[in-house]
């Protein structure tokens, strides 16, 4: 049970991290680095200590910086 709760996890924050800097910031590649910075530190600590956890991840960082790419040309296209 508590696999799936990380791999849950790890499929949802690293991307709703890197929305919610993005928004934050006014930047998505701000948002980026500040969510990879945090997704290290996990890594450093040692709760994130599979390869494809980090996988994973990585797919969500990506994904997120693409929703943040999206709410951006949306953001302008409507002002």
């Amino acid at each position: 049970m508590f696999e799936i709760i990380r791999i849950f996890s790890a499929l949802t924050m690293p991307g709703l991290l890197v929305l919610l800097f993005s928004r934050v910031t006014y930047n998505r590649v701000i948002g980026l680095v500040l969510t990879v910075a945090l997704i290290a530190a996990s890594v450093y600590k040692g709760y994130t200590d599979t390869f494809y956890l980090i996988v994973i991840d990585a797919f969500s960082l990506t994904a997120g910086f693409w929703l943040a790419a999206k709410m951006k040309h949306r953001a302008v296209k409507n002002s």
